[in-house]
């Protein structure tokens, strides 16, 4: 292992601690093999898009494009026009959903990038 750790992946945040054969970030929990961590440029090769074809990046800012039901406990509708700050984009999303995001009023949920539209 090298003296300084890489700084997290999926949140950037330098905080990284290894764990057995893991590097673990406790800021978001994220975990990932140091391997990963070289090979991270090849990973970036997917470039994911908004409904209007606008290539996202982690920390955007964006708003949805329509209504959305949200299944759980509590349910209920994120409105046409929310804005949502600070996206992070995944890969291991449930079904094809995309980016990981703290919607206000609904906390953490994932949605897909064919729902949102960057701000610019």
């Amino acid at each position: 292992m090298p003296e300084t750790l890489p700084p997290c992946p999926a949140c950037h945040e330098p905080y990284a601690y290894e764990q057995g054969s893991l590097l673990v970030c406790p800021m978001c929990g994220h975990e990932w093999s140091p391997d990963e961590a070289n090979g991270e440029a090849e990973a970036s090769a997917t470039v994911i898009k908004d409904a209007v074809g606008n290539p996202l990046a982690d920390g955007d800012t964006v708003t949805v494009v329509k209504d959305l039901k949200v299944k759980g406990a509590g349910g209920g509708v994120v409105k046409v026009g929310t804005k949502v700050r600070g996206i992070g984009l995944i890969t291991d999303g449930v079904g094809d959903h995309d980016i990981d995001a703290n919607v206000p009023g609904f906390g953490r949920i994932q949605l897909k990038s064919s729902v949102v539209k960057k701000v610019v």
